[in-house]
């Protein structure tokens, strides 16, 4: 039997709803087909916007939404994408897929969407290619009540009130794709565009520095160094590569146990990355004052056959839900450093929540985890301790079982995984004077998937439980998340 030890007493403070983020980049058919189809296609939408897109983030409470990228953030330049459709200037995106993108989905769309939806914002701003007073106006043109010429200009293409957007993002990637920079390069750079990464009202933003790719610690410790006390938070980039290569990554689908349990044990690499980056980060700011935003993070496998590589089309498994459930134990248990993370991506790219065909729409495995999780938004994080028997291959064996608590509204919210691809786990849920409890689960087979035609991975309510003596004790089937809602005696 595995056993989960919960201490109400003991808590590293409130989980950021923003753990919970989206990422949204102008690449393959995130975008384009995937969010907006155009005020005149007979898909429904709003102002070209889908609506059943729209309905199913909304379901699973999206807090956050970064966008437009990515690579492509670095050449993105935001004039190109306002005013009259018909006049925005076209351009060939050069990371991905080499298409023409018409700029039909810009500042305007995007804050629109982020309205529908009811999330945050988080703009990433052009550093590799652009200039300062370009970022500096752009944040003018969204959050500005003056009537400056910038302000005026957005009031000309139809909103009066600024959108008072927080978090801002100095560049991506800009050790690579985004300038091929060098990191004290970078500090430099990153002090200048901050200077006039200015505030226009009473809500302050959030200046979010190009953090490092994976284990480049040394970059961090630049940043955290020479740049610190002019930014709120830092990214940190990590991808789950099944094969570890990045030549050849492996199918979304077709995978047997060891590439499974490979999968899951480089996903856990991520506790290893954020431990490391926040020590670090711990000795310029012991207070913990700045957060650490993980927002790209995910499963990426090769594209699905017959598909253009360029736009990183893949589906979507169980193994993926558990990825997603394992990163957010980490994310959850880090939760006085971790402040946002943004899985990439939202629709129809890597990792994504949802696909669409057409006017078809599927919801992933990866989403249902989200679903599952959403309860911990704003939480009082839980201590809790999982004693488990290791499964899997020497080199990438697990623990069986990983979980997560919080407390909210008088309320306990516990998820249990079971990483197991074969076997039930029984789980018994101690430290809490447990008196009823309800419940909901997502399972299948390690490569179940949900295609146009069927779908079969889903939550459904779940009862393979009993509460005796204050104690919880799940019978959890293999492959698995559940999330329990509790209340004590």
């Amino acid at each position: 039997m595995e056993r989960v030890l919960l201490n109400r007493f003991v808590s590293k403070g409130t989980i950021d709803k923003n753990i919970f983020g989206q990422f949204s980049e102008h690449l393959g058919h995130c975008i384009y087909e995937g969010i907006f189809v155009g005020e005149n296609s007979p898909i429904p939408n709003t102002h070209g916007i889908r609506n059943d897109v729209v309905n199913a983030l909304k379901h699973i409470k999206v807090p956050v939404l970064r966008w437009p990228g990515g690579c492509f953030a670095d050449e993105y330049h935001w004039e190109d994408g306002i005013g009259p459709k018909q006049n925005r200037k076209r351009m060939v995106n050069n990371n991905w897929g080499g298409v023409v993108e018409d700029n039909s989905f810009g500042t305007h769309e995007f804050l629109e969407l982020c309205e529908l939806i009811g999330c945050e914002p988080y703009i990433c701003g052009n550093v590799g290619s652009g200039t300062v007073r370009e970022l500096a106006e752009w944040i003018e043109y969204v959050n500005s009540p003056s009537d400056s010429s910038v302000a005026q200009k957005r009031r000309l293409n139809g909103r009066d009130e600024p959108w008072r957007v927080k978090f801002w993002g100095v560049g991506n990637e800009n050790w690579g794709g985004g300038g091929s920079m060098r990191a004290e390069y970078y500090a430099d750079v990153y002090r200048r565009y901050a200077t006039f990464c200015r505030n226009f009202t009473d809500k302050p933003i959030c200046r979010i520095a190009c953090g490092p790719s994976a284990d480049d610690y040394r970059w961090m410790e630049v940043l955290m160094r020479e740049a610190a006390f002019m930014f709120e938070g830092i990214s940190l980039h990590y991808y789950t590569i099944p094969t570890g290569s990045w030549q050849s990554k492996g199918s979304a689908t077709d995978f047997g146990k060891d590439e499974y349990y490979g999968t899951l044990s480089r996903a856990l690499y991520m506790e290893e990355l954020i431990t490391k980056h926040s020590a670090i980060m711990d000795r310029y700011d012991p207070k913990k004052q700045k957060g650490l935003m993980v927002d790209e993070w995910g499963v990426w496998t090769d594209v699905e056959p017959g598909t253009n590589p360029g736009f990183l089309y893949q589906q979507n498994t169980m193994r993926d839900a558990l990825v997603a459930a394992l990163n957010f134990d980490i994310f959850i248990s880090h939760c006085d450093r971790v402040k946002m993370a943004n899985i990439a991506q939202m629709v129809n790219v890597l990792q994504a929540m949802i696909l669409t065909k057409g006017a078809k729409m599927l919801l992933t495995p990866t989403y249902h985890a989200f679903d599952l999780y959403k309860a911990h938004q704003g939480a009082r994080q839980i201590e809790s301790c999982v004693i488990a028997d290791t499964v899997g291959e020497a080199g990438c064996g697990v623990k069986a079982v990983s979980a997560s608590a919080s407390e909210k509204d008088g309320r306990i919210n516990l998820t249990l995984s079971n990483l197991d691809c074969d076997s039930l786990r029984t789980v018994s849920v101690e430290g809490l004077n447990i008196a009823k409890a309800s419940a909901k689960i997502l399972h299948g087979a390690m490569n179940a998937y949900n295609d146009f035609d069927a779908t079969s991975v889903c939550v459904t309510d779940f009862a393979d439980y009993d509460v005796k003596d204050g104690k919880l004790s799940v019978r959890l089937p293999a492959c698995s998340v559940a999330a329990f809602e509790i209340e004590e005696g």
